[in-house]
């Protein structure tokens, strides 16, 4: 029976959320052949993205984040009260027209400033299924409690979600244990695994080459808006050691400060091991032919070292959230990566043990966790399970005579 699915991403900055409900939705197609799925993004750059059959989406106009925790238009010349309220509507007329048989949103429970507020209550009214997904790690209990309480979300949560997906599971990490919840929305809660991911480029893409013929490093900072400091710390090591037994690929990110951007690309240029690209949209094909992956620890990296069985070095941002720290230093006493903190210092030589030794580090699969990445599958089951026996002859919608 044709189906459709609606998923939100509010994406202000980064690729995370993007490249979460991308697989999401491919998975989705892939296990329901007459399913159709929409994303609504705010993501600049979700176009440099090809998306499969029945995956389409909806760009809203983008907003970035300040310094000072405030919110700028991204492109358009308006005030963001202005940018939102269009946001807004756009997320809401789309839900009318497009009529989904269940609205998945990721992470944020009324949106960005609440711009889903309008079409939770619209869906709601109608009897859709409504679902937050939600990564592993959010942030620090100390941090994540109060920013809920001021976004006031429980009311979302009690009265409009019918379930919350986590994408991870509760013995690596349980982003909610330590946050004040009724056992109502606790009762929500599912965790799904993690999100496996696949070297096979959707139709349309073509898999990158890493342009070496010898086995590799890759160096990952996500969307590279915050990674400078990791790839400052790599390229030390191969300016000041000469032990570094394998060659390095650096995709610098599309989110790389044009001035970081300039400086390393000239330092690469004065290395023999080391090539540096700025970004690639099947990344998942360099990271199955990379002999180890250093990377920030971000929750898609995380998935892709799991999926593609890599030993990885993870250098977690902690700043302005300890997310990456969280999961990458639980990752690491579960033996299923190595987390080495920025010591501000970046000494050369710590980094060229550490890149020594990264390929001789246990795989993940070595580390025995049942239900580690069957998170698309039980998404996929999730999904059924919501939508199942709905009715739902679409309200038809007038069209306007040209």
């Amino acid at each position: 029976m044709p189906s459709r699915v609606l998923i939100y991403s509010h994406d202000s900055f980064g690729l995370g959320h993007l490249r979460r409900c991308r697989a999401i939705a491919h998975a989705l197609v892939s296990g329901h052949p007459e399913m159709s799925v929409l994303i609504v993004s705010g993501s600049p750059i979700i176009g440099n993205f090809t998306f499969g059959p029945r995956i389409d989406f909806v760009r809203v106009p983008g907003v970035v984040k300040m310094r000072s925790g405030e919110y700028t238009s991204q492109s358009l010349h308006m005030d963001v009260e202005d940018t939102l309220a269009l946001r807004a509507s756009i997320i809401r007329n789309t839900a009318e027209t497009f009529e989904p048989d269940l609205f998945l949103v990721d992470k944020e429970p009324w949106g960005l400033h609440g711009e889903l507020s309008e079409t939770l209550e619209l869906l709601n009214g109608r009897g859709v299924p409504l679902v937050l997904g939600l990564r592993d790690v959010m942030d620090e209990p100390a941090l994540l409690a109060p920013e809920w309480e001021r976004k006031n979300v429980m009311p979302a949560l009690t009265g409009l979600y019918d379930e919350i997906w986590i994408y991870g599971l509760p013995q690596v990490c349980d982003p909610l244990a330590d946050i004040p919840l009724p056992h109502s929305v606790r009762r929500k809660m599912v965790f799904t695994g993690y999100l496996r991911r696949t070297a096979v480029a959707p139709v349309g893409e073509e898999s990158p080459s890493p342009g070496f013929d010898e086995p590799y490093l890759l160096v990952t900072p996500g969307g590279g808006g915050d990674g400078a400091a990791m790839v400052d710390w790599v390229l030390r090591a191969y300016e000041h050691e000469s032990g570094v037994p394998y060659p390095a690929l650096i995709v610098l990110g599309p989110f790389m400060p044009a001035d970081h951007k300039a400086g390393f690309l000239e330092r690469v240029d004065a290395l023999d091991g080391v090539r540096a690209i700025t970004f690639d949209p099947g990344i998942e094909s360099l990271i199955a032919g990379a002999a180890g992956i250093v990377a920030m620890g971000g929750y898609n990296t995380f998935c892709e070292i799991l999926s593609f069985d890599k030993p990885a070095l993870v250098m977690p941002r902690t700043v302005p959230r300890k997310e990456q720290l969280i999961r990458a230093q639980r990752a690491d006493e579960l033996g299923l990566l190595k987390c080495l903190v920025d010591d501000e210092a970046r000494n050369a030589a710590t980094m060229a043990t550490a890149l020594r030794h990264l390929p001789q580090q246990r795989r993940p699969s070595e580390i025995v966790v049942p239900g580690l990445l069957d998170g698309l599958e039980n998404v996929n089951r999730l999904i059924d399970r919501q939508i199942a026996g709905r009715p739902a002859p679409r309200i038809a919608v007038a069209r306007r005579r040209l």
